[in-house]
């Protein structure tokens, strides 16, 4: 199959939809929770979430702020200014899915998926209790993405939790051992399993790839 733009604009809407979602690949698959300033909890599963510095710590993730759940979570933010990024697992990610269900705002997804609030060293907004790599965000920034209405959002991490079991000595994650999933696409799952793990690139000790090419 080979689709150029104008193909892609005669492409029926659902599944032009679902070709564009599921180009890019595996994606993680996190639910970010928040709460208003009236104490109403939201939780919302986003696919867009990305890293964007280590020092300082920041993380970003992409939403539309005028569309449903991507609304509610876009006005907790501001209203509160704090956020929590939850890992979604094999055990839970049908109830994670169904967090994208057009709730009214005072429906909170906790309640309705059957997950659990959960309120950590004092941090404002709300973890995901069955969740086991969790991160709290302060909002520090969103940069408005005029050519299609979507909105980048940059927080820095304020809190880390992670299973001992899932990190080593230097810091790289195994996300296999917490059983993670990936969503390519709307609505489809993935099981992350890890391959291999390598050192950091540099020329001077690359290995000799060319040996294979003459195999």
């Amino acid at each position: 199959m080979h689709l150029t733009k104008e193909d892609l604009d005669n492409t029926e809407r659902i599944r032009r939809l679902n070709i564009i979602n599921s180009v890019t690949g595996i994606k993680p698959a996190n639910l970010i929770g928040t709460v208003s300033g009236k104490q109403q909890s939201n939780l919302a599963i986003f696919s867009s979430v990305v890293h964007l510095g280590s020092n300082p710590a920041l993380l970003g993730f992409v939403l539309r702020p005028e569309r449903d759940a991507g609304q509610h979570t876009y006005e907790n933010i501001l209203e509160t200014g704090y956020y929590t990024i939850n890992h979604v697992h094999e055990d839970f990610m049908e109830r994670a899915h169904y967090t994208s269900a057009k709730f009214s705002k005072e429906e909170s997804e906790f309640d309705q998926c059957h997950f659990t609030e959960e309120y950590l060293a004092g941090f404002p907004a709300p973890f995901v209790q069955e969740s086991s790599l969790k991160i709290g965000l302060k909002f520090l920034q969103g940069l408005p993405i005029e050519i299609n209405g979507t909105m980048l959002i940059i927080g820095q991490i304020e809190h880390l939790i992670v299973p001992d079991e899932a990190i080593d000595e230097e810091g790289h994650f195994d996300l296999s051992r917490v059983n993670d999933v990936g969503i390519s696409g709307l609505n489809s799952y993935y099981r992350l399993t890890k391959l291999g793990q390598f050192p950091y690139a540099r020329p001077q000790t690359m290995p000799d790839f060319s040996a294979g090419d003459q195999a």
